[in-house]
C-alpha cells in the first residue's frame, strides 16, 4: 500500500514507453515498406531505420528525466530533435508513410514541452507546424493550409496529453506526500499535548518537591522534627505526582473503539482500498471495547504497511474481531513484532489472537476478547 504511487508513477510511464515502442515498430514497419516499394534506397532505409531506432530510445529517457519535475533542456533533448528533423528531410512525403514521418517532429515537440514554459512551448510547436506545412506542401503540391491544420491538431494533442500525463502523476505524488505530512502533524501535536500535560502535572510538584527538601536539608540540624515532617510531606508529594503521571499515562494509552474503526476506515480509503465495517459493540466492557481497538489499530497498520488489499472487512460480533483482506503478499513470512505485541496483550488479558493467510486467498486477523 505505501508503495502505491511508486506504482502509479510506474503504470504511467510503462504506458508511455509501450505506445512509444508502438510507434517505432510502426516506423520500422514503413521504412521497409518504402525501401521494397522503391520510394528511397536501401542505404537510406538503413540510416533512417538507425535513425528512428535512436530517437525512440532517448524518448524514453526524456520521459523519465522530466516526469519527476521540469528540467533545463538537455542535450539529450537536441539529440533527439536533431534526428527527428533528420527523419523528416530524408522520408518520402508522397506514400503511405507520409503520415508518420510528419508525426516524429510533433512527438518531439510533446517531449520538448516537459522542459519549456508553456509560452516557449507555444512558439516552438508553431515555428514548426508553418515549417512542416511549407515544406510538406512544396514538396507534395498540396495545399499547405489544410496540412498546417492538422499539424496543429496533432501538435495540440500529443502536447495536451504528454502534459496531462505528467499532471497526472503530480497530483498523485502530492496527494501522498499530504497524508505523510498530516500523519507526521498528527504524532507531532500528539507528542507535543503528552509533553505539556507532563509539564502540567510535575512542574509545580517539582517546584515544591525541591523547595521543601532544601529546607528539610537546612533544619536537618536545628530543628530535626521539622525536617522530618517537611521530608514527610516531600515524600507524600512525590508519591501523589507518582499516581497522576500514571493516570496520565493509561489515558494517553486508552483508545476509543469507535474512532479507531472511523480511522482504519478512513486510512483505507484514502490509499485506494474499500473497508466495509460490521461491528456490534453495545454490550462489551470498557477494558473488551480498548483491547479490541488496538487490534483494530494494529490490524489496519498492517493492511497498510505490509498488504496491496484492495478491500477489508472488519466484523465484531460479541467480543470477536475478524478483519479479512484480499492483499496477501507473503505466505510465509513471520508475525511483525507489532502482531506479536498484541497477541501477548490479549492472551495476558484473557482472550486469543490469531493471524495468517486463508485457503481462499485472503489474510484473516481474529481476536476474541472476554465480552
Amino acid at each position: 500500500m505505501a508503495t502505491r504511487p511508486d506504482t502509479a508513477r510506474k503504470l504511467l510511464l510503462y504506458w508511455m514507453y509501450g505506445t512509444m515502442g508502438l510507434v517505432w515498430l510502426m516506423s520500422v514497419v514503413y521504412i521497409t515498406g518504402d525501401a521494397v516499394n522503391g520510394d528511397v534506397p536501401a542505404a537510406t532505409a538503413v540510416v533512417n531505420a538507425v535513425l528512428a531506432t535512436g530517437f525512440f530510445v532517448l524518448s524514453p529517457m526524456l520521459l523519465t528525466e522530466a516526469f519527476e519535475h521540469r528540467p533545463k533542456p538537455t542535450l539529450k533533448l537536441l539529440a533527439a530533435g536533431l534526428i527527428s528533423v533528420v527523419l523528416f528531410f530524408t522520408s518520402p512525403l508522397d506514400g503511405a508513410s507520409t503520415a508518420m514521418w510528419m508525426q516524429t517532429l510533433t512527438l518531439w515537440t510533446s517531449l520538448a514541452a516537459l522542459y519549456l514554459p508553456l509560452r516557449a512551448t507555444v512558439v516552438l510547436a508553431a515555428s514548426l507546424c508553418v515549417g512542416v506545412a511549407s515544406y510538406a506542401g512544396f514538396v507534395t503540391g498540396q495545399p499547405w493550409q489544410s496540412i498546417l491544420l492538422i499539424e496543429a491538431l496533432n501538435s495540440f494533442i500529443m502536447i495536451a496529453a504528454m502534459l496531462a500525463w505528467r499532471w497526472l502523476w503530480w497530483v498523485i505524488r502530492d496527494a501522498h506526500k499530504s497524508r505523510e505530512a498530516r500523519a507526521r502533524l498528527a504524532v507531532a501535536e500528539e507528542r507535543l499535548r503528552f509533553a505539556r500535560d507532563l509539564h502540567d502535572l510535575l512542574g509545580h510538584s517539582l517546584s515544591v518537591i525541591t523547595l521543601k527538601s532544601e529546607l528539610a536539608a537546612k533544619l536537618a540540624t536545628k530543628d530535626q522534627d521539622r525536617a522530618a515532617a517537611e521530608m514527610a510531606a516531600v515524600r507524600a508529594l512525590a508519591g501523589e505526582s507518582l499516581f497522576e503521571v500514571q493516570q496520565a499515562v493509561h489515558g494517553y494509552q486508552a483508545l476509543d473503539l469507535d474512532e479507531e474503526l472511523a480511522g482504519v476506515r478512513a486510512a483505507l480509503e484514502a490509499a485506494g482500498a474499500s473497508c466495509v465495517i460490521e461491528a456490534s459493540t453495545d454490550g462489551l466492557s470498557p477494558s473488551a471495547r480498548m483491547l479490541l481497538a488496538w487490534a483494530v489499530r494494529e490490524g489496519g497498520t498492517n493492511i497498510l504497511k505490509h498488504s496491496t488489499a484492495t478491500r477489508c472487512v472488519i466484523r465484531i460480533d460479541e467480543g470477536v474481531l475478524e478483519m479479512v483482506n484480499d492483499g496477501v503478499t507473503d505466505l510465509g513470512a513471520a508475525p511483525g513484532s507489532g502482531l506479536r505485541g498484541l497477541s501477548e496483550r490479549l492472551v495476558t488479558q484473557g482472550g486469543s489472537f490469531s493471524a495468517g493467510p486463508t485457503q481462499g486467498g485472503h489474510f484473516l486477523l481474529r481476536a476474541a476478547v472476554p465480552a
